[in-house]
């Protein structure tokens, strides 16, 4: 096989060919530094604050699709093929000021200016895919972005009044649309990418089966989805993560499908990949969905690595449980398929190999007599990592619970069902006492622990109080205590 040793992609206008680009380089940093487009700002260095929000368009079976992301800790070589949109790139002709500029102005919506290139870039994503948002649109996309001087009430403003100033259609991206899609096929040579130092090497596979091969050849390296857990790594905690495999250009991982009686997600899928299909089949989770950190990174990060990342406290893990979700692991050209809820040993440990990768989730579709739900406890609302979460599915016929999936987060080393407490809800009837019993049984089915998100006590009365919740929503005649209503 051809190699090749560099990573190529469109900055604004101009075509980039990177060579010697090591796995732990940000695009924040190449920017900033590299290309002094130093309106791209670094805030936190987390993918929390906003401020070095850039667009990033990729070419999919659907087109070409732009989507905001967090510079800081979305690595160099994983925009390859892409085009990369900043600040500097958006105001028209002869620096004519964007719409999106130009209602910020008007509105106020910029005091001491620093988060506010990355609330152009969020709301000029937002403008091109909703031209007419509501404020709740325009909320949902800023959970990325935070402000701390002006407020949110003028940004929105100025969100919900953009279209006033200027359309989509007469915007150079999208009047450029047809020519960049050239541009970036053009880039497409279909090779394997070997680049960056010995002990910082960058690899990008030709396509899943050369995934495959590279985990093969290289069992110990670092799996680069969408860098949100491993951004991180490097900008918190410098550890090194070369040599590192990127699957973030791998289309075939991205899939996302109903097929029969169950939806089909590839490893690969982003959040915002999945959010529609998921919306539409499981309604129960659009909610909960919004919840999972902000726009920009539910943009780059993936189910799959969610799981594969193996956190006690991930968002994804305890929904798909309870639904009954299954894995499919690959290595080198064999797989294997097992539930979701036995891929997790203990802290830190799941049942993946050396050189096997999660490939594809399987979510078996819910029964007619099915009840869903999906909670998460955060100290914030928005753009937090959860306390508590939890997946419930109960199985009612004539008025009798058959079949019970209670899948908890925070509560344990792994993501974990409540046994006990499935036991006390099965062959019983759909009552308030019953899901008392089920509140109860959850303290032989956990032990938590306390830290800084919640202590011992609070996370145990929250998964108690979920559990009554759920009962409560689910049932328009309950007859229960009015004071459970705030559980």
């Amino acid at each position: 096989m051809t190699y090749r040793d560099d990573i190529r992609f469109i900055l604004n206008g101009r075509e980039v060919s990177a060579r010697d680009v090591g796995a732990s380089r940000t695009l924040l940093d190449f920017l900033r530094l590299e290309r002094r487009l130093t309106g791209t700002k670094e805030g936190c260095a987390e993918g929390d604050c906003g401020a070095c929000t850039v667009l990033v368009g990729r070419l999919t079976e659907a087109g070409l699709i732009y989507a905001p992301v967090n510079a800081c800790i979305r690595f160099l070589a994983s925009v390859d093929g892409c085009h990369v949109v900043t600040v500097e790139h958006v105001s028209g002709p002869e620096g004519a000021l964007h719409p999106v500029q130009q209602a910020m102005i008007d509105f106020h919506g910029s005091q001491c200016g620093f988060c506010t290139p990355g609330f152009v870039m969020s709301l000029y994503a937002l403008w091109m895919q909703t031209p007419e948002p509501t404020e709740a649109q325009v909320e949902t996309a800023l959970q990325g972005n935070l402000c701390r001087c002006t407020g949110y009430a003028p940004i929105i403003r100025a969100a919900v009044a953009v279209s006033r100033y200027g359309t989509p259609a007469a915007d150079h991206l999208t009047a450029e649309r047809e020519a960049m899609t050239a541009r970036l096929r053009a880039l497409r040579d279909g090779r394997r990418v070997v680049t960056g130092p010995d002990d910082n090497l960058a690899i990008l596979p030709a396509d899943v089966d050369d995934l495959a091969q590279c985990l093969v050849e290289t069992p110990g390296a670092t799996i680069v989805a969408g860098a949100t857990d491993v951004g991180l790594w490097v900008t918190k905690f410098l550890r090194p993560i070369g040599p590192a495999i990127f699957t973030g250009h791998l289309e075939a991982l991205k899939t996302v499908a109903r097929e029969a009686d169950h939806l089909l997600i590839g490893a690969g899928a982003s959040y915002t990949d999945c959010q529609s299909l998921l919306s539409q089949h499981l309604p129960h989770l659009a909610p909960y969905w919004d919840r999972i950190a902000g726009w920009q990174v539910r943009n780059m990060g993936t189910v799959g690595g969610n799981i594969a990342n193996g956190s006690p406290i991930g968002d994804t893990p305890p929904v798909l449980i309870a639904l009954g979700a299954e894995i499919t692991l690959r290595h080198g050209s064999e797989r294997r398929t097992l539930p979701l809820e036995r891929f997790f040993l203990d802290y830190g440990k799941q049942d993946r190999a050396a050189g096997e990768f999660v490939e594809s989730i399987r979510i078996p579709l819910p029964g007619a007599s099915d009840r869903n739900a999906a909670y998460k406890i955060s100290k914030r609302r928005d753009e937090d990592i959860s306390t508590v979460a939890a997946g419930l599915s109960v199985t009612v016929e004539r008025g009798r619970i058959t079949r019970a999936r209670l899948a908890f987060g925070g509560m344990a080393a792994t993501p974990k069902r409540a046994a006990q407490a499935e036991a006390a809800l099965i062959g019983q009837p759909w009552a308030h006492a019953t899901f008392e019993a089920a509140a109860e049984a959850l303290a032989e089915d956990f032990s938590p622990l306390s830290d800084w998100r919640g202590s011992a006590g609070y996370r145990m009365l929250s998964a108690q109080n979920l559990l009554r919740r759920f009962f409560l929503e689910q049932d328009a005649d309950t007859t229960a205590p009015a004071q459970l209503a705030t559980a």
